[in-house]
């Protein structure tokens, strides 16, 4: 079995990346429109100012998670044809990161947001923190813990950071 080159690798890892990038450009896309539509809605008026609060945190970190999770394309636009493959899977590789670090911020936000809205503050912050947990556990904490599975796979190294950092 013959191996990829450098250039090959570049260009599957930029596709993996887009993929990746699709599904939670979608997620974020959804959630951002939802929470532009909210204070629209019958009975926004009746939200506390912690409510509302907690609200606009949602709303711009949806607004960032977009911004970042829709970057790559407009990087890829600036740089196409160029032949610099490497430097926009780089870029793009820290943007998804920095849009799912928002994308969380924005959906605990909503889950803190609804939960107070329906239920005791304490409760509300209780299944907040429980959200916050679960979403830390499958886009953080198992990723980061299973990082070595398939340690002597052939193609390791299409996510080793030094790889994407161009070490």
């Amino acid at each position: 079995m013959s191996r990829e080159s450098d250039r090959q690798r570049w260009q599957r890892n930029f596709a993996d990346l887009l993929q990746e990038l699709r599904v939670a450009q979608t997620g974020v896309q959804i959630l951002f429109a939802f929470l532009l539509t909210l204070p629209f809605s019958a009975g926004f008026d009746r939200t506390s100012g912690f409510q509302k609060d907690v609200y606009i945190v949602a709303l711009l970190a949806a607004a960032a998670a977009t911004a970042m999770i829709i970057s790559p394309v407009a990087f890829h636009r600036a740089l196409f044809r160029q032949g610099r493959k490497p430097e926009l899977v780089r870029f793009a590789h820290r943007m998804a990161s920095g849009g799912l670090a928002f994308m969380l911020i924005s959906m605990v936000s909503a889950v803190l947001l609804i939960t107070d809205f329906v239920l005791d503050r304490s409760i509300a912050f209780v299944l907040s923190g429980i959200a916050a947990l679960w979403f830390l556990t499958f886009w953080v904490f198992l990723p980061f813990a299973r990082r070595n599975w398939g340690e002597d796979d052939i193609d390791d190294d299409d996510d080793d950071p030094k790889v994407l950092a161009g070490d």
